[in-house]
């Protein structure tokens, strides 16, 4: 194939891949909003005077095999009732702007339609396990999350379940609550990219401390797809045992990243004891060195996170300076985190 036809090739191959996804996302936008308006008007026939539980529940059986024997899957029960609390949940995203970004007419059954892609954004499924979490500002950070990084459902369950709404919110001030809220995880200083811990859940350790080092090393390289997840975006990873010498004596970082949020260098050192204020001495020595010789002066200061099994927060005060902003230790747990004890950590 001479170049002109593999460049023509690739050119018309990638117009109609997006035009798929287009199509996909278009088919998808329509078909929340049609079940956003049949729990709209499931909603509304109970208010008609008969919101009697018995009834609603008679009335929805009915309607359920009606619209299966019409149009088949996806009308059970269930579904309608999913559909009705879609409506309850996500109503007040409805605004004056848009009234209902598709309007179903009753004359010609068209739909109009008005900033359609800027209402719903993930799969019905999706939203299943969103209008589960009941509390609002913490259902919007994770729709907001899911959406930016294209979370398939079972990593909006994983993220769910290790709590990393409430790890972020522990780690932030009430104004940084608040854009969790209003737009997900924003990374623009090392601060941002911090949880209060990591959950280190899928890496299968033992809790009896069986293991060392090394080994939790070879296992989050194993399942590195997995805990680059877990750090949080924008994240590239560069390298482990990264050596470098001087006076005859050489040193290794554990793990290297690279931050392309923060342009900077992240460096991981991991400790499957109690912090001591030597992992402390040693991290800000690998912080210096990378600073002054490897990261190159457009970017940022590097990072330094101390992985350890157990905190010292007093050694931690009085090891690094008040004004520190590069250096930090924070604990990993081996298995999922209450979310009831991290509320009432929050609270």
């Amino acid at each position: 194939m001479s170049q002109l036809s593999s460049n023509l090739f690739i050119s018309i191959k990638h117009l109609i891949d997006n035009a798929k996804t287009s199509l996909v996302r278009n088919i998808n936008t329509t078909m929340l909003l049609t079940y956003f308006e049949i729990g709209k008007i499931i909603v509304e026939n109970e208010q008609g005077g008969k919101d009697r539980a018995e009834y609603a529940k008679e009335t929805l059986k009915n309607l359920s095999k009606q619209l299966t024997k019409e149009f088949g899957r996806g009308y059970s029960v269930d579904n309608l009732q999913w559909m009705r609390k879609f409506y309850l949940t996500f109503q007040n995203r409805i605004t004056e702007n848009y009234e209902t970004a598709f309007r179903i007419s009753s004359e010609d059954s068209n739909y109009e339609s008005v900033s359609r892609n800027s209402i719903f954004s993930l799969s019905w499924s999706h939203y299943i396990q969103l209008m589960k979490i009941e509390n609002e500002e913490e259902r919007n950070f994770y729709e907001i999350e899911a959406s930016q990084n294209s979370w398939s459902v079972r990593e909006l369950t994983r993220q769910y379940s290790s709590a990393i709404y409430e790890r972020l919110v522990l780690s932030r001030d009430k104004e940084g609550v608040k854009q969790l809220a209003l737009k997900g995880q924003i990374v623009e200083k090392p601060i941002d990219v911090l949880k209060s811990h990591y959950v280190l859940e899928f890496l299968d350790l033992k809790e009896d401390n069986r293991y060392s080092e090394s080994d939790l090393e070879t296992e989050i390289i194993n399942k590195l797809e997995h805990f680059m997840l877990e750090l949080g975006k924008g994240f590239l990873f560069e390298g482990r045992q990264r050596r470098f010498t001087f006076e005859g004596d050489s040193f290794f970082v554990d793990l290297v990243f690279y931050n392309r949020l923060l342009k900077c260098f992240v460096l991981l050192d991991l400790k499957i004891g109690k912090l001591t204020h030597q992992d402390i001495g040693q991290m800000q020595m690998y912080v210096n060195y990378y600073d002054r010789k490897i990261k190159l002066e457009d970017e940022n200061p590097t990072i330094g996170i101390i992985l350890c099994k157990e905190e010292n927060k007093t050694v931690i005060e009085f090891t690094l300076p008040e004004n520190n902003k590069t250096i930090f230790a924070k604990e990993y747990k081996s298995i999922l985190p209450s979310k009831e004890e991290l509320k009432r950590q929050i609270n």
